[in-house]
């Protein structure tokens, strides 16, 4: 690809595309090709102008030789059809010239009797909506918006009702985009992100594929934790799937043969083959649209709020309009009165701010799956903390090996590989991940994988039952034993590491030491969270309680449970509710998800497992946990906003109305004042909220690489 550099700094470049034009898909298609280069940091295409700019790491000269060797065919594999925002945009933006320059040529142009014929038929909207509420005996802003039109039109003041008009289309097209575009940004953020998938071969035999190599009539495996990725027919086995995604109902439902599966739901017990019925998840993404577009139960309490106040305070403000002219006989100033009405601002303005606070989450990759979330992130006073993957690294190392019965250690790893990759987990794929340095392929030689939660994983070899998991699991559930001569290994095993176990036939045949360093901004990042109103932090771990309890001084926790089940998160996360706590849990893992559902807020880490992050009400990223503060932020800064447009709604048209009332001012001034500041509040709510104080809390870049070198 042919393109110039027209402006560069340090790390950031601005390029102009050799090219006669850009299409909206071809941008989106660039867009999404340059985030996906492991050298971008941040990337933004503009198919107006052909322009890219682009902030990057590493070498410039690996950049520009990276940009000149794109190609359009290297992308044309990629599905834009749900990407981006920017065909929404460019409809928006072409309504709205279209609409300011009809505008203004009508009141130029046109001649008196024209311009009034065409009023007239701008009216006949309005005056529909206002028939269907009188019709069906509701007192609603479309009434009013009705009357107060067709009061002006009759006494021959087509200008007030013009300007009316006018100003409530551009505040319907307003409202309009902004839903829309912040719907497609939630459910952008919300779609799925599976890239790899177990393929049953005709052969009987397991493989590891791209989910884009997938074709109607495969055959994949889905097992508990995973995603669907795909929708199909349940050819064999049973499942329970969690459906909450898609229908908003918690409690799972059995599938077995025949059953049909959507791609976005998740397994929560068992196993099936699935009979591959369409091979893309598109499908997913216009059911993630319509159920956020139709979920009430998502709204926050602000929300309903406002638009139960709003149809209440219609009729008031029919009742100060009649009072108006009973007391001053004055058909003008009732009619200003007319003119203004609570409800309008109050409807646009408080959705308008959630869902632009919900887009401002996004940007951080922080997906809310439901304005109500951010209000109770605001009023929480208490945050609990899985341990793993969560105040820890999501990539813990393993660090020793120590086999049991004179085994291989080598031998051990493979083993414990070729289990441990069907349930990706943290300590899992730390597992994997070794073994994979080491070399070591671990072919498929087991039977039936049954993973058992929050203990560990179960499977047969060469007729020898072999399991691997937590020592509850291994010594308790399944009574396996210790070498008689090993003894004293085993009870000097390093206390600073994590232990996975490793039994076959009954008997201990390795322990996998993995080391699993807390986060280096964890302590920072609780400080801060108790600078924002925090008032208890508590940590729930499956660790033993002397490594609990260090870990729990070492962040400055303020309580912490060890040796916790997933039934004992949950219900400690109960227990903290009936005490009247406004709780958040943090996790990441299968067994979190009891605890991600009981808490008033379930946050779950995207590279944590898949039915935590379907369960979860909220995902962060996995990066750090700086996010938590950024999110709570922005939620207090979103009630903040709300408060702030109540006051500003209710003490301006109070105002209006007063002001009407004693002739001050007309009804077409009224009209114009009302209308612009619905218009100016609902522009202030979709503004950025301000993050100053969470931007302060934040490290500096330079301490962000001086604490991932230490």
């Amino acid at each position: 690809m042919k393109a110039t550099i027209l402006h560069e700094s340090r790390g950031r470049m601005r390029i102009q595309l050799d090219m006669p034009s850009m299409s909206i898909q071809q941008a989106d298609r660039l867009d999404l090709w340059l985030k996906q280069q492991p050298w971008v940091n941040e990337a933004t295409v503009h198919e107006r102008t052909r322009c890219i700019i682009v902030r990057y790491t590493g070498n410039r000269s690996d950049v520009i030789r990276s940009i000149s060797r794109f190609s359009w065919e290297q992308t044309s594999d990629l599905d834009v059809s749900a990407y981006s925002s920017r065909q929404l945009d460019r409809e928006f933006q072409e309504k709205l010239v279209g609409k300011l320059l009809k505008k203004a040529i009508a009141m130029t142009l046109l001649p008196a009797p024209l311009r009034n014929l065409r009023i007239i038929i701008h009216m006949i909207p309005f005056l529909r909506r206002g028939l269907h509420c009188i019709l069906h005996r509701e007192m609603k802003v479309d009434l009013l918006d009705a009357v107060s039109i067709g009061i002006s039109a009759c006494r021959h003041d087509f200008s007030t009702a013009g300007m009316v008009i006018f100003l409530l289309e551009i505040g319907e097209m307003l409202e309009d985009w902004t839903r829309k575009r912040s719907i497609e940004d939630l459910a952008h953020c919300m779609s799925l992100n599976v890239d790899r998938v177990w393929l049953q071969t005709d052969s009987g035999e397991e493989v590891l594929v791209p989910i884009s190599q997938i074709q109607p009539g495969d055959h994949l495996i889905i097992r508990m934790g995973n995603i669907v990725p795909v929708d199909g027919i349940v050819l064999s086995g049973e499942v329970m799937v969690n459906q909450s995604s898609l229908t908003g109902e918690s409690l799972p439902l059995a599938k077995q043969a025949g059953g049909i599966l959507y791609a976005g739901t998740v397994v929560e017990e068992g196993e099936c083959i699935l009979d591959v019925r369409k091979a893309s998840g598109n499908s997913r993404y216009d059911k993630i649209v319509s159920l956020i577009q139709d979920s009430q139960q998502l709204k926050s309490a602000a929300e309903n709020k406002a638009e139960h106040l709003a149809d209440k305070l219609v009729p008031y403000t029919f009742a100060g309009s009649i009072l108006g002219f009973l007391l001053t006989r004055n058909i003008t100033r009732a009619l200003s009165v007319l003119m203004v009405d609570f409800s309008c601002a109050l409807k646009l303005a408080m959705p308008l701010a959630v869902l632009s606070a919900m887009r401002q989450a996004g940007k951080y990759h922080i997906t809310v799956k439901g304005g109500k979330y951010l209000e109770q992130i605001a009023k929480a006073d208490t945050i609990v903390f899985d341990k793993t993957g969560t105040l820890t690294h999501a990539c813990p190392r393993v660090v020793q090996i120590l086999p049991f019965g004179g085994r291989d250690a080598q031998e051990m790893l493979r083993l414990a590989a070729c289990l441990e990759e069907h349930f990706p987990h943290s300590l899992a794929n730390a597992v994997v991940e070794e073994a994979r340095e080491r070399g070591l392929v671990h072919e498929e030689f087991h039977t039936k994988v049954e993973y058992i939660v929050a203990h560990g994983i179960a499977s047969t070899i060469n007729g020898a039952r072999v399991l691997i998991g937590s020592a509850h699991f291994i010594f308790d559930d399944e009574s396996c034993t210790i070498p008689e001569t090993e003894q004293p290994l085993f009870d000097t095993l390093p206390c600073e590491y994590s232990h996975l176990y490793l039994a076959i036939g009954g008997e201990l045949a390795a322990v996998i030491c993995i080391s699993d360093p807390l986060r280096s901004e964890a302590c920072a990042v609780l400080s801060a969270l108790r600078g924002c109103g925090i008032r208890q932090t508590v940590m729930l771990t499956g660790d033993n309680q002397r490594t609990a309890q260090a870990i729990a001084k070492n962040l400055g926790i303020d309580d912490f449970r060890a040796e916790v089940l997933p039934a004992d998160k949950a219900s400690y996360i109960a227990e903290l509710r009936r005490q009247g706590h406004t709780v958040i849990m943090v996790g990441d893992g299968i067994n979190d998800s009891p605890a991600l559902s009981e808490a008033d807020v379930g946050i779950a880490i995207n590279d944590g497992a898949a039915l935590a992050r379907q369960i979860s009400d909220i995902t962060i990223s996995g990066d750090n946990l700086w996010d938590l503060v950024k999110l709570r932020m922005i939620a207090q800064g979103l009630i903040h906003r709300l408060h702030q447009n109540y006051r500003f709604v209710i003490g301006f048209n109070s105002s209006l109305i007063g002001l009407g009332l004693l002739g001050f001012i007309s009804p077409k001034l009224s009209a114009a004042l009302h209308n612009l500041s619905t218009l100016g509040i609902s522009l202030h709510s979709m503004s950025t909220l301000p993050e100053e104080a969470a931007i302060a809390l934040l490290p500096s870049p330079d301490d962000k690489k001086d604490a991932g070198a230490n």
